[in-house]
């Protein structure tokens, strides 16, 4: 059913290995970490490409590198595409971890001035703009803060809260494939773009092309407009896809020379 080349391969039994050895602890340390998080460890922008949080997660990921990556590798060789997955795999963690950088900044920001100035109505915004999340849980609080709002152990329990939640998403890893498998399903779709894909959801046939069309699409519009629920790395996806359109340029350009 499927063509499995060396690389291939091997990236597919690390994955399904890893997995199986896979704890909290092992996530806590080898998954990507916000760079402001003092369990940050530089190593993990490699390590986190071989954890993932499920079954799911994993087999999502694994089939489209099996499904995608034989091609690329007997089009390019086994070492241009081990290349090529790290190299867009990097990509996408240095990406992810940039736009949380940004996020986690703005979020400490807030959280350092309603040290300053603790109230209801602070602690009110600080939950609907980033911990939107947290909301269902904080409901019996936010009724009691709002009826007690001068209550000195309301408003203590309120900095409690808002610095935890901070340390929760600040130290939430970050973990899987899928940055350096959107990458090959980007380098799919450039390099083969006519090629007929038959889907599963819906069971119809489309032209690769337009696959990574809708796949682009779709991880930049919940990149930017998705809710703090959502707790997918579109970043990252963007990023595996990003750089994998600018190698696979590159590569191009020197056409002569490589090929």
């Amino acid at each position: 059913m499927f063509s499995f080349t060396p690389v291939v391969r091997v990236i597919l039994i690390l994955n399904v290995l890893v997995f199986f050895v896979t704890n909290d602890s092992v996530i806590e340390q080898f998954g990507l970490h916000s760079f402001l998080s003092e369990q940050f460890n530089p190593i993990q922008l490699l390590t986190h490409m071989f954890l993932h949080g499920g079954f799911g997660h994993l087999f999502s990921n694994m089939i489209g590198l099996i499904v995608f990556g034989p091609m690329l590798e007997q089009f390019w060789g086994p070492r241009r595409f081990t290349f090529f997955y790290f190299f867009t795999g990097l990509g996408a963690a240095f990406l992810f971890s940039g736009v949380n950088y940004f996020e986690m900044q703005s979020v400490y920001e807030t959280v350092q001035n309603y040290q300053h100035s603790p109230g209801f109505d602070a602690f009110s915004a600080f939950v609907d703009q980033h911990a939107s999340s947290y909301y269902d849980r904080l409901v019996p609080f936010i009724d009691k803060f709002k009826s007690y709002p001068h209550d000195s152990k309301n408003i203590q329990d309120s900095l409690a809260i808002v610095n935890q939640i901070f340390t929760n998403q600040v130290n939430e890893p970050m973990v899987g494939a899928s940055g350096a498998i959107f990458g090959v399903i980007m380098a799919f779709g450039l390099l083969f773009p006519n090629t007929q894909l038959f889907l599963l959801f819906p069971p119809i046939p489309i032209k690769a092309k337009y696959l990574v069309i809708f796949y682009g699409a779709y991880e930049i519009y919940s990149g930017v407009y998705r809710a703090q629920a959502d707790n997918v790395a579109h970043f990252a996806h963007i990023g595996g896809m990003l750089f994998a359109f600018i190698l696979v340029k590159y590569w191009n350009s020197q056409r002569k020379t490589f090929y």
